[in-house]
């Protein structure tokens, strides 16, 4: 099994803390794994991505230019990389601030409202936590979801951690919203 994963949006939504999550989380199963940020000067608000590369075998290239995965949390993301979703993908995409994308024959496309879905929760700033979850519904192999939930101490920041409880929340409602 290898999955590639690109995750996109506006720097603050915290798409990097999504991708170092699902590393943490495929490592401490025994999986390999490589992780790509990249953000724009601004930081916050700016653009945000990162590429993940999950395998059960050493990885050749850290490299996603055609993504099996794609989660875009804003439309410039899901316009930018959407049309590079491979065939047979999966593109889960931010309903409650994007558009929806037009129609790709070969990939299955899910409207995820991850804003509206994070605050029922506590916070809209969990949207990428509902979004993971989604991820982790539709494709199992990538990580487990107690893997994942598992990970969040590791990954949030010691002055962050009051909010994993909201993290852990969001996760769950993302997973039952996808499955």
């Amino acid at each position: 099994m290898t999955e590639t994963i690109f995750f996109a949006g506006f720097g603050g939504q915290g798409i990097l803390l999504a991708g170092k999550l699902v590393c943490l989380a495929a490592m401490s199963e025994g999986k390999h794994v490589s992780h790509i940020p990249s953000y724009g000067a601004e930081i916050r608000g700016g653009t945000a991505n990162c590429s993940v590369v999950v395998s059960d075998e050493e990885i050749a290239s850290p490299l996603v230019p055609h993504p099996g995965v794609l989660i875009a949390l804003n439309t410039p993301s899901l316009v930018k990389f959407g049309p590079l979703v491979r065939t047979g993908g999966l593109l889960i995409w931010n309903s409650s601030l994007c558009e929806p994308p037009g129609q790709r024959a070969g990939i299955e496309c899910l409207a995820v409202p991850a804003n509206e879905l994070a605050e029922a929760v506590g916070s809209y700033r969990a949207a990428n936590m509902v979004a993971l979850g989604a991820l982790l519904a539709r494709r199992p192999a990538v990580a487990g979801f107690a893997a994942v939930e598992a990970a969040l101490d590791r990954a949030v920041s010691a002055r962050h951690r009051d909010l994993n409880e909201v993290n852990r929340k969001a996760l769950k409602k993302g997973y039952e919203a996808a499955s």
